[in-house]
């Protein structure tokens, strides 16, 4: 249950907000719900998203995987589940999305890839846990561009996946959606 109400005051600029949300999204994000509470928050999260859409250093299925890494680590069922849809909207593997939670025991992942991932979660703890021969291959093999850019995605992640968590922001049924029929099956247990 949400820690803050969802039912902002409804000023022009939250009217647009929703109208935005609801044309983009399909309906009006949580998130931006709690943010609406405090305009000028909301307005300067607003602008840094729009901002951090148009960087084009890193690989998008590589920044997919980091940003949904990091949200599996902090444990953010909101994030997990926007992130789940989004990524599968950009037309990420199904499998591949279906494994992040258990990277580590899934063979869907190139080197590259588990690279990533492992620096998402290594960013993620706290402390940060990034130790130097990760930090260098993944300079390496990115370029120092495409390394910023996946450092700077995965800290943003962290302030979305601790906000959301924070406020008690759970899923809002995106990632139900999403058309699973070839995505691998998790076992009951």
């Amino acid at each position: 249950m949400a820690r803050i109400s969802l039912t902002p005051r409804r000023t022009p600029f939250f009217r647009i907000m929703e109208w935005y949300s609801r044309r983009t999204y399909g309906k009006v994000l949580d998130p931006g719900k709690a943010l609406a509470h405090h305009p000028r928050a909301l307005w300067s999260y607003l602008r840094f998203e729009q901002s951090l859409a148009k960087w084009n250093k890193l690989d998008e299925g590589l920044k997919q995987l980091a940003v949904m890494a990091s949200s599996a680590s902090i444990g953010c069922s909101w994030c997990m589940d926007f992130g789940f849809w989004e990524s599968h909207r950009r037309g990420m593997d199904a499998h591949k999305l279906h494994d992040v939670p258990a990277w580590r025991d899934s063979d869907a992942y190139t080197p590259l890839e588990r690279d990533v991932m492992e620096y998402a979660e290594a960013m993620s703890a706290t402390p940060p846990t990034v130790d130097d021969d990760l930090a260098e291959r993944l300079r390496t093999r990115l370029g120092e561009p495409a390394f910023v850019e996946l450092t700077s995605m995965v800290a943003m992640e962290n302030y979305r996946s601790r906000f959301n968590s924070a406020l008690g922001l759970t899923s809002q049924g995106f990632k139900d959606s999403c058309d699973l029929r070839d995505a691998p099956r998790q076992a009951a247990g």
